[in-house]
């Protein structure tokens, strides 16, 4: 007898262009009953045909979504310390930490009145357990409507710099650095490769993600996590009238191929680590200005400075600044008889 057809909804929201699909209500005895959202991801990860894994491509694989489509499914929180918390998922699996979506929740939870906003103008936390720890997004609030959320991150820090690699297939030789933001990044400024951060460059550097995680191999490591992503970024010259403002452009290859079309919440926090260590930011004084692929931007600083738990770098408590907007309301049905169930990709 096959499984019996059902119906899920989801909101729908973008920030900066990147998409985030939220499901706030799951099925009942799909949630794996462990106390915290760390131990719910390794559950889901380690269990065969686990329900969530299921739902996740229904609702990231097409028809119903497409290769980059990006969502989270909202679960209670570790403790009572924390509004909810939210399992991330892409086509590929579930992950660690993502800013966007963070971002996007902090405005979520202001619309359906999850918290209590000010009266006048002010700021209210939205905190979030999420796989790599507890963030919160700072909702700035004009006229009881959200006008930006500052995404604060965990703990981030540098990990390694300038590791050498060869990139075969363009036979050339650069140097990486990576860091820990939530999630584990390498990073490459494209100067070392003659590539310009533009669409029409995609898929090349879907092709170059690929090679240099695979060549890194284990050396992308650090304790649990595997590297998440590639950024790719370049540096222009700031607006000469902000002197502390450091601009960059850049795009993110995360998973298997994957193209952010935001800046990356927890990649320009990833970013912001690295400057820290090279010293040209620092809590106070100085912001980077973070472009995307498409165009759309974050404002990026840091909070503090945090104990460290590398000895050759040192850590901050990173600040990224964005905007989300809704995008729809979805109702999906699910027929487990569905030819093309629980989904497909066509790349």
């Amino acid at each position: 007898m096959s499984e019996p057809s059902f119906w899920i909804e989801t909101e729908d929201w973008h920030t900066a262009g990147e998409p985030f699909r939220i499901v706030d209500k799951l099925p009942d005895g799909y949630l794996p009953n462990v106390p915290t959202v760390s131990e719910r991801r390794f559950n889901i990860m380690e269990t065969a045909n686990h329900p969530l894994d299921e739902l996740r491509r229904i609702l990231c694989h097409e028809p119903r979504g497409h290769a980059d489509m990006y969502g989270g499914f909202i679960t209670p929180p570790d403790d009572p310390g924390a509004h909810f918390g939210v399992l991330f998922w892409h086509k590929d699996g579930f992950s660690t930490a993502c800013g966007h979506a963070t971002i996007a929740l902090g405005y979520w939870a202001v619309s359906h009145g999850l918290v209590e906003i000010p009266g006048a103008d002010g700021t209210v936390d939205v905190i979030i357990d999420v796989p790599s720890g507890r963030v919160v997004a700072r909702m700035c609030i004009e006229q009881r409507v959200p006008v930006h959320a500052d995404f604060i991150n965990v703990a981030s820090f540098q990990i390694a710099k300038s590791l050498p690699l060869t990139l075969t297939s363009s036979d050339v030789n650069v140097v990486v650095d990576m860091a820990f933001a939530g999630a584990l990044y390498v990073t490459l400024d494209t100067a070392q490769i003659g590539l310009g951060i533009e669409p029409e460059n995609r898929q090349r550097f879907i092709q170059l993600a690929r090679e240099i995680k695979a060549v890194l191999g284990t050396r992308a490591r650090y304790g649990r996590y595997d590297c998440y992503g590639v950024i790719f970024f370049s540096e222009r010259e700031g607006d000469q009238s902000k002197m502390s403002t450091i601009v960059q452009r850049n795009i993110l290859v995360f998973a298997d191929g994957q193209i952010d079309r935001s800046p990356s919440g927890s990649g320009t926090c990833a970013r912001l680590a690295i400057l820290f260590a090279q010293g040209r930011l620092g809590p106070g004084h100085s912001k980077l200005l973070h472009h995307s692929i498409i165009g759309s931007k974050f404002e990026a600083d840091i909070v503090s400075e945090i104990e460290s738990p590398v000895e050759a770098f040192p850590a901050c408590k990173p600040r990224v600044r964005g905007r989300a907007a809704l995008v729809g309301r979805m109702k999906f049905f699910v027929d487990p008889r569905d030819d093309v169930f629980p989904g497909f990709l066509l790349r």
